[in-house]
């Protein structure tokens, strides 16, 4: 699996982590998280489709 699959599979845990409605403190950790992610995508495949990133 390559770097940006596995980052895209994180994210994707990420955000169903999110939709369970976390405590205060662990929605912070992950969108914490999300934003690493995010800045890791976009250094790696600038050119990646947005629904791909979603």
């Amino acid at each position: 699996m390559s770097t940006t699959a596995k980052l895209l599979a994180q994210k994707q845990e990420l955000l169903r982590q999110l939709e369970s409605d976390p405590g205060p403190n662990e929605r912070e950790e992950i969108e914490r998280i999300l934003t690493k992610i995010e800045t890791a995508l976009s250094l790696l495949g600038p050119d990646l489709p947005l629904a791909e990133r979603e």
